[in-house]
């Protein structure tokens, strides 16, 4: 048996991540332009301004948005300019539309062949500066940014159609076993239903990850590598079940055969039987048949990988320090990750198990909200002892 620490290390050893700086090959924006709908003026011609005693300019053209005003502005001159048309060369400003007389002149359809300005301006008063936002040859999203719809807009405002992205991992999904049988089918005696693929699809797609379902495998050794060969086009492969030391469990000996083993047990309760290498390139995580062992392996093997492949950098479940509310018995020397209910009182965290820890008791994961881990070297947890807490749904309330 190797360690957790060792056996996440292997996993993710097989995960590798490429993706792209994006630098600016424009100035966003291009040019000066106006901030607000107004007159684009030289600053200085509207000194010692007032309401009472207006500086009148002339007006010598208009432009919008998208348009380049056909004059430059000479002294005494204004332009009449739309939000987010380019500054007219020799305008310095921008003085809004309610800081001049327009709105009476317009009232009494008269010509705009000249303007009162109404107040004073600072220089560069409401206008964009060229490259602003953007510089030329700027950094502008690093490596594993997460593309939101903010980051969409500003490739968008690059000018670029494509850019080189990490994109959702596909993980193949297959169950193995004879005792299995598809939901929504009558269960026969002796069945059960095949629960662990749509919790690891849920797993898989709450993750980030895009699932591929490949439905149940028989413990035949040639139907189980047809299936596998479903899986070969997808970046990783989940098995459950297969795994143990049985007579039947054979996906391990498929996975020696088609491929290689990099370990398949682990010191970890439950989830002892966990084998994982890669078949033909793509790593293959076979999980445990028991519903719990399963998603706890999940959890911490397949959940980092799965990150990992989307760039991420924070890969650790967040964890608290928490007194237990009951006691653990730890018997055979491996490291626990017992299923509790983790609550917040104050500044303080608590934690009790969710009922009997057997590991095909699936409700004990549904009822829980962490994991209590107990150490390879430590027998017993007794009630109101500090633990560390494995947080599966993390809340700061």
């Amino acid at each position: 048996m190797i360690s957790v620490e060792e056996a996440l290390e292997k996993v993710l050893s097989y995960v590798q991540v490429l993706d792209e700086d994006v630098h600016s090959h424009i100035d966003v924006p291009p040019l000066d332009n106006a901030a607000m709908d107004g007159y684009a003026i030289k600053a200085e011609d509207a000194l010692g301004a007032t309401p009472s005693s207006p500086v009148f300019l002339d007006v010598i053209g208009e432009v919008s948005a998208g348009a380049i005003a056909e004059k430059a502005i000479e002294w005494g001159t204004a332009i009449r300019i739309m939000t987010g048309a380019p500054l007219p060369k020799g305008a310095d400003s921008v003085v809004r539309f309610e800081d001049t007389d327009e709105a009476l002149l317009r009232s009494n359809r008269s010509p705009l062949t000249q303007i009162g300005v109404l107040c004073q301006i600072p220089k560069g008063k409401d206008v964009r500066r060229a490259g602003e936002d953007i510089a030329r040859g700027e950094l502008v999203l690093k490596k594993g940014t997460p593309l939101r719809p903010q980051e969409v807009g500003v490739l968008a405002s690059l000018g670029k159609a494509t850019a080189w992205v990490i994109r959702r991992p596909e993980v193949a999904i297959l169950a193995t076993g004879d005792e299995l049988m598809d939901i929504g089918q009558p269960l026969p005696e002796g069945k059960i239903y095949n629960s662990n693929s749509f919790s690891i699809a849920a797993q898989v797609l709450r993750y980030g990850g895009i699932p591929k379902m490949l439905g149940i495998a028989r413990d035949r050794f040639g139907d189980i590598e047809d299936k596998i060969k479903e899986a070969l086009s997808s970046d990783m492969l989940i098995t459950s079940g297969g795994v143990s030391v049985g007579d039947y469990d054979l996906v391990k000996d498929v996975l020696a055969k088609q491929g290689e083993i990099s370990f398949w047990t682990v010191r970890m309760k439950p989830g002892k039987p966990l084998a994982f290498g890669a078949i033909r390139g793509v790593p293959h995580l076979g999980l445990p048949g028991n519903p719990v062992s399963s998603m706890i392996n999940f959890e911490l093997f397949a959940r980092p990988a799965i990150l990992k492949m989307m760039g991420k950098k924070k890969l650790a479940k967040p964890s608290v320090e928490a007194i237990m509310e009951s006691s653990i018995q730890n018997s055979d020397g491996r490291r626990i990750f017992a299923r509790a209910m983790v609550r917040r009182e104050g500044e303080r965290y608590f934690a009790r198990l969710t009922g009997p820890q057997g590991s095909g008791i699936l409700t004990s994961m549904a009822r829980a909200n962490g994991l209590v881990i107990v150490p390879e070297d430590v027998k017993v947890v007794k009630n109101g002892e500090v633990v560390q807490a494995l947080m599966l749904d993390w809340s700061e309330e």
